[in-house]
This record gives C-alpha cells, structure tokens and sequence, in this order.
C-alpha cells in the first residue's frame, strides 16, 4: 500500500530512505548500466574478431568466458575470500572488472587484441563474479530484516533491468560512431565508480561466523540442510542453462534472419528490459511464501516466448515477444535471492550465496557455449526455438513433480 503523500509504497519507500542503500544502490545502478553497454559492445566486438564462418563460436566463448571463471573463483579462493567483508568482496570483483575490461579497450583500440587475448582478459574479469554477488546481497541482508528484504532486493534487481532498458540501446547508437571497444571502456569506469562507492557504505554491526563456517564448503553444507532451497536451486540452473543458447542466437539472428544492426540488438534487449523493470516492481510487493507455482510460472511464460521466433522473421511480433518475457522474468531475481536471505543468518550468507553463484555462474556459460554448435547446426531461429520448448518442457517436468509430491499430502488430509 501507498501511504498518503508517498510516491512509493511502504516497503520500497522504507529501504530507500536508508543512507546506505541509496549508495549502495546509486553506485550499482551506475555499474549495471555499465555493463547494460556491455550486453551489446561484449557481442560486437567478438564479432568483429571472429573468422569469418566461426561468429557462434567465438561468441559464444566471449559470452562463457564473462561468467564461468565466476565459478572457478567461487571454489578456489573460497580460503581466502569466505571471510572478507561484504563491502570489500564487492569493490574486489568491480576493480578486476575494471582492469580487465579497461586492458580490453586499449589493446584493441591500439590493434593488439586477438580473438584468444580477449577470451582470456574476459575470463579474468569474471573470476570474483560469485563472490561481488553474494557480497551485493549479504550488504542487503545486514541492512534490512526479512520483511524489507524483498523490496531491497527488487529495487536492486529493477535497478538492473532498467540499465537493460537503457544501456544496449544507447550503445547500439555509440556502436555506430565509436568503436565497440571504447563502450566497454565505459563499462570498466563504472566498475571502478562501483569499486570506491561500496567502501563508503555504512554497515550495522555484524556477528562473527564461527570458524571456518564461511568457507564455501559451509554454503554447500548449508544447502544440503534446506532441501527446498537445494530444489529451487538445482529448477533455476535448469532455467538459466536453457537461458544460456539465447545470448548467442539473439545477436545472429538479429544480424543473419533480420539483417539488423547493433542498434537493432540494443532494442531487443531494452524491450527485455523494460518488461523485466514492470514485473520486477510488481513481484516485490508480493507477499506470498508459496515460492513454486511463481517458479514454475515464469519458466513456462519465458519458454513460451521464444518459440515464435522459430516461425517469424519480422522484428515487431519479436520484440513483444521479448518484451512479455523480460515481464515474465522480473520477479525470478528478487524472490529467489529473498529466499535464500531468509534462510540463514547474515554471517554465514557470502557463503550460501558463494555456493549458489558457483552452480548458477557454471550453467549460464555452459549453456551459451553449448548455443554456438546449437547456432552452428540449427541456426539461429531453430536454437531460440529449441530453447524454448526445452524450457517449457522443464516447467511442465517440475509442475508433475510437485503434483506428485503434493498428492499424498492431500490423500492424507482427505483422510484425517
């Protein structure tokens, strides 16, 4: 409810009175449209490196190489970084980013970058990605109690979706002027605004986790204790593996079925995003702790999106159908993070989160490389379509599970 006077309703006019969010979530915006950039500057310049013949591989490797390594660092640096302050993971992870892509820029600008040197420098930007997330999110869960947590976490995540909605299409239109090496320029500046802000976050005080209890290890032992966020866990890497093969069929067929330019990608991802900002601010007013029939909603409506692209060529029936996914899709980020907030103490959360980024940051690249053969063998159409029936199929597979698991539980009350 909107109180009188108020712009915003309770929950969100709460945390965004907070001091600490309002910089928190200044600085991540900044970073997010950064990276909004990036969705198209990151596809354009390996497209421009590429041999001819080979553009889905080599996207599709750009792409993997953004996020895996996230996976990589999650379990290797788990001793060192499963006690670091939450601030300190994130500015880490946003100073990486920032080198790396900066090194990006002047090595191509100058001539210098090869299609090998820029998977590697991208990998290496990603290494802290699990750990900047979960610090993110811990930085909300020391901020707020459970009843606000949702509303933070949705202000962030619409946060995000509104860089989406701004940043490929603005830089679909630099593209056109300026290299694409220099938009990813931009992004590695507001990583290192990113970097500074967070420092200057202020932070109620915290209990100390016991011993080694914030190594990763912890954060999967922890999921093994919570069998319904283990399930919702193992349903979303589902979800976002078979996400994976469309950030790299979208661009081509943007650029091979429509004949499009970057400015044409950038608007693909900006109706996404405009989508995903409406159904972002509509899912954190929900209420409801019933987490699985939103779930399985969500995959359903985002699978059901993307088979039409399997049958059409044109570009406004497949910019709704982006649009009406980006609104599906909205809510899944927040209730999800909200969920595993709720579950553990803030102490003990960089490490549940860690856990949960190590899974989710391995299948989104494993599932944009696993497109470039997909791309290769069905073209560009036939991967988003065959994405989503996948997708749809996952839906309808978790909605007989939980109806089946549901059944004795009601046989049992029909009978008392």
């Amino acid at each position: 409810m909107t109180a009188p006077g108020r712009l915003l309703p309770e929950g969100y006019h709460t945390v965004s009175s907070d001091p600490g969010f309002r910089r928190l979530a200044t600085a991540a915006l900044v970073s997010f449209l950064g990276d909004g950039l990036s969705v198209v500057a990151l596809v354009w310049v390996a497209l421009t490196l590429a041999p001819p013949g080979d553009e889905g591989l080599v996207v599709g490797a750009a792409v993997a190489a953004y996020a895996l390594p996230a996976a990589v660092g999650a379990v290797l640096l788990a001793p060192w970084l499963g006690r670091v302050d939450a601030r300190r993971l994130v500015s880490l992870n946003a100073a990486l980013r920032a080198v790396a892509l900066g090194t990006v820029a002047v090595l191509h600008l100058t001539g210098g970058l090869g299609v090998a040197g820029y998977i590697g420098l991208l990998a290496v930007s990603s290494v802290l990605g699990a750990w900047g997330n979960a610090g993110l999110y811990t930085i909300v869960s020391r901020l707020f109690g459970a009843d606000r947590r949702l509303p933070a976490n949705s202000l962030l995540s619409t946060a995000q979706q509104v860089s989406i909605v701004v940043g490929p299409a603005l830089a679909g239109v630099l593209v056109g002027f300026v290299d694409a090496a220099v938009v990813l320029g931009l992004d590695a500046l507001t990583w290192a605004f990113l970097a500074v802000q967070v420092l200057r976050v202020k932070l109620p005080e915290a209990g100390a986790a016991a011993p080694g209890r914030s190594r990763l290890s912890a954060g999967f032992r922890l999921l093994a204790r919570r069998p319904h966020l283990a399930g919702l866990l193992a349903v979303t890497a589902g979800f976002v593996f078979l996400y994976g093969p469309v950030e790299v069929a979208l661009p081509l067929y943007v650029t091979h079925d429509l004949h499009g330019s970057a400015g044409l990608l950038g608007a693909y991802w900006a109706v996404f995003g405009v989508g995903a900002v409406v159904g972002g601010l509509l899912g954190g007013l929900l209420r409801t702790t019933r987490q699985w029939p939103l779930v399985v909603a969500v995959i359903a409506l985002w699978g059901g999106t993307l088979i039409p692209f399997g049958f059409l060529d044109a570009t406004a029936p497949t910019l709704v159908l982006f649009a009406l996914g980006g609104l599906a899709y909205g809510p899944f980020p927040a209730f999800t993070l909200a969920l595993f907030q709720n579950a553990t103490d803030p102490a003990d959360l960089p490490a549940l989160l860690a856990a949960r980024g190590a899974i989710t940051m391995t299948v989104l690249p494993a599932g944009a490389a696993v497109g470039g053969p997909l791309v290769a063998a069905l073209g560009a159409a036939g991967t988003l379509l065959g994405s989503g029936i996948a997708t749809l199929t996952l839906a309808g597979a978790v909605a007989l599970v939980l109806f089946a698991a549901a059944g004795p539980a009601r046989w049992r009350a029909a009978r008392a």
